[in-house]
């Protein structure tokens, strides 16, 4: 895997940069964060428990997800396994227990592209804001809660993960000079708390959803 170095000629770093941008946009391409909502219906708790596994498969193919991430990723995994076993031990899941199932997916499936995007620390050589991973990491929590507990709606949440691929885009345009400026540091960082404010509005409206 690829190590973070201040020291590359800053046009090698530039081109790295965008090589490695490129790459996770290619991986991130691929899947949706959420099935159709016509096709829910359909897509079955198994089918969705195996894109999620390939999706992570491919993370760390790709070297767009480390091993801590990975044993994260595999915990929860482990953990909605454990949880369907649970439900299906009279033979049957009802729909609460699906819905359940659908929530712990879904913000599991959430996890797993927000640490496909963040590249920040796995390769990146435009140097490391360990303020902007960190608030990232806090926000990206909150959202998985809310999700799946159901306190975030399965609209809310597609809205929410476009908001951090913004995020996650408008950094990648700025790290194109090879470095990143406290003036664009500032706008990430406003763009971070101004996506909080939302997650944390949401988390505290207690409206009914679904």
């Amino acid at each position: 895997m690829m190590k973070t170095s201040l020291l590359f000629p800053s046009g090698f770093r530039r081109n790295r940069a965008t090589a490695w941008f490129a790459l996770a946009a290619g991986v991130l391409a691929t899947a949706p964060l959420f099935a159709d909502a016509e096709n829910v219906r359909s897509y079955s708790i198994d089918q969705q428990q195996q894109d999620i596994h390939a999706r992570i498969e491919q993370g760390i193919a790709y070297g767009l997800i480390t091993q801590d991430e990975a044993d994260e990723l595999s915990r929860r995994e482990s953990n909605i396994q454990q949880r369907v076993a649970g439900f299906q031990r009279d033979g049957t899941l009802t729909p609460q227990e699906r819905d359940q199932l659908r929530r712990d997916l879904d913000a599991l499936h959430a996890g797993v592209e927000r640490s496909l995007r963040n590249t920040r620390m796995k390769g990146s050589p435009d140097g490391y804001l360990p303020d902007l991973a960190g608030r990232e990491t806090q926000i990206g929590k909150r959202i998985d809660y809310g999700i799946a507990s159901g306190l975030i709606t399965r609209t809310e949440a597609q809205r929410l993960a476009q908001r951090e691929t913004d995020i996650y885009h408008r950094e990648a345009a700025f790290r194109v000079d090879g470095q990143i400026t406290q003036s664009e540091k500032d706008i990430l960082q406003h763009d971070l708390e101004a996506l909080n404010r939302d997650v944390e509005r949401l988390l505290k409206n207690v409206r009914t959803r679904r």
